[in-house]
């Protein structure tokens, strides 16, 4: 994915202060935490909020769906940016919840580098390694933070050998743990030889930062207590032994992983990291298109949707779509053409992201992530450029495992709803198909709990109940082929046959025979779980 620095030109200073990555972890690993604390330290707010937590005061800034505030959990995607000493940060929040990994996949199309959170008691989850094969397919960058240090964890090399076993990358120490759990004092910077020392005190202050010579200072022996620093030099000794050293090429060609140790609810180990991303994580890179790659430092303005968000704001009937921009140097009120219908967009008033606050951005630049509110014309996977006839690739859609009818609880409302489920398919929410026989819909998503928060968002902001019903299918496959065998196939298989918000032809199945069935005696056509997002 990165080219060696020597042939490709030096982009202009203001695309390469830009970072742009995603956080990604487990539940629970204390992504969310994280993030309120970048913005704490990008100067963005003045108080991190908790997850868990008392009164409207202490709301954390990046969930900002109704259903999120309740349960403590992040289900939408947000982005935000803000500046952090000269590099200007894009930040995009995935869910980590795996019933929400699809937004989660197509997320990390639009970022540089990713933010791998592992909880220090739990090592490497599920959910983890799952984001972390698509960072890997996609070649991204992983920087990796450790957190919970404070509370009891595991022992340093054990957590370290479980990512370089199961995740199959180097790992070298970006810093040191001093202590675990009750003893955590702070961590040993092996990068620029300092100590960090944690405040239990002020949760949003900022570590001390003691430099030193080497792990012999005798600055050492009034710091830290006798049983400690010689677990810490022993530690120290071996890991500089055994582990590789940091080399930002295999970085950035995502061979290795750098990993911080903390806490972000104590705001330790936080700007470590946060400088981290700075120094070693890559500027804007390339993005892969038909028929050519975009690279950054063009001066035309291309940028591609990987995300539509709908009702962001419920009072007013808005569709936000996420545009990452891939070149140029772009100005509000620029006139783009939308290279799906063709047309030219003026975009007027384009928003930037402080999770769910906005403001007008007056200009963006490559790497920049910014919000275009519109009336349904955007959808994932569209192009915007100056003109050239480009096509963002590789933005996944995946075919749902769970299936369900649907039906208004008012059957005289049942215009609303099909209104209310185009747009959850095309906001990308869940997956929404007509069958060809019979009225009503079936609606497809990833993991159940997608069906409550659809539930509840088309109560929210249609006031619709709706219910959802068993449907006798389990899986859909889309289908392709030349035009006469589709039509040949569709005729013959009419029961099975529905179409999706695109009117693609999906076939729909109840068992792993049928999709045998068709493979046999279908030959020129293919069944497939996943479809490209693009028109």
């Amino acid at each position: 994915m990165l080219d060696t620095p020597s042939n490709r030109p030096e982009l202009p200073p203001e695309i390469a202060r830009r970072r742009t990555f995603a956080i990604i972890s487990h539940p629970d690993a204390g992504k969310t935490t994280l993030t309120e604390k970048f913005l704490l330290y990008g100067g963005a707010i003045q108080m991190a909020g908790q997850v868990r937590a008392k009164g409207e005061a202490r709301r954390t800034r990046s969930d900002f769906m109704q259903m999120e505030k309740d349960r403590g959990i992040s289900v939408s995607a947000s982005a935000m940016s803000f500046d952090f000493k000269s590099f200007r940060f894009n930040l995009v929040d995935t869910p980590g919840h795996s019933d929400f990994s699809e937004d989660t996949y197509r997320t990390l199309t639009a970022v540089d580098a990713a933010v791998m959170v592992i909880d220090g008691a739990k090592g490497v989850e599920s959910q983890t390694q799952k984001l972390f094969e698509v960072c890997r397919l996609r070649d991204l960058p992983i920087l990796t933070f450790c957190n919970k240090m404070d509370r009891e964890s595991r022992d340093t090399f054990d957590i370290i050998d479980e990512i370089q076993e199961n995740l199959a990358i180097d790992v070298t120490p970006a810093s040191w743990p001093i202590g675990v759990g009750r003893d955590f004092l702070g961590c040993y910077d092996m990068l620029h030889d300092r100590l960090e020392l944690m405040d239990r005190a002020d949760r949003n202050k900022v570590a001390e930062s003691v430099s030193i010579n080497g792990l012999d200072d005798p600055k050492l022996d009034e710091l830290i207590p006798a049983n400690l620093l010689e677990k810490l030099r022993e530690e120290v000794e071996m890991a500089r032994e055994l582990l590789p050293t940091f080399d930002r090429q295999a970085l950035l060609e995502g061979t290795m992983t750098p990993i911080w140790f903390g806490s972000a609810i104590n705001s330790f180990g936080v700007k470590e990291l946060m400088d981290g991303i700075g120094s070693y994580g890559p500027e804007p890179q390339p993005q892969q298109a038909d028929p050519r790659q975009i690279a950054p430092e063009e001066t035309k303005v291309a940028g591609f949707v990987f995300k539509v968000q709908a009702n962001m704001d419920p009072k007013h009937r808005d569709r936000v779509a996420f545009v990452r921009m891939a070149s140029g140097h772009f100005k509000r009120g620029m006139k783009l053409t939308h290279v799906r219908t063709k047309k030219p967009m003026a975009i007027s008033n384009p928003v930037l992201f402080l999770a769910s606050d906005r403001e007008l951005a007056e200009e963006a630049w490559a790497g920049d992530i910014i919000g275009i509110p519109n009336h349904g014309q955007l959808r994932i996977g569209d192009t915007l450029t100056e003109g050239e006839v480009l096509r963002a690739k590789g933005i996944p859609s995946f075919a749902p495992e769970l299936l369900q009818g649907v039906r208004a609880g008012d059957p005289m409302k049942a215009k609303h709803l099909e209104k209310a489920l185009m747009q959850f398919a095309e906001e990308g929410a869940a997956k929404v198909f007509k069958p060809s026989i019979g009225s009503g819909f079936i609606v497809g998503v990833v993991g159940a709990l997608q069906f409550e928060v659809l539930g509840s968002r088309i109560e929210l902001e249609y006031g619709l109940p709706v219910r959802f019903e068993a449907s006798q299918f389990t899986s859909a496959r889309w289908v392709h082929g030349d035009r006469q065998a589709v039509e040949k196939f569709v005729n013959a298989n009419k029961q099975h046959i529905s179409y999706d918000h695109d009117g693609d032809v999906v076939y729909l199945t109840r068992l792993q025979w049928d999709i045998d069935r068709v493979e046999r005696d279908y030959p020129d056509i293919t069944l497939s779980a996943t479809k490209e997002m693009m028109v």
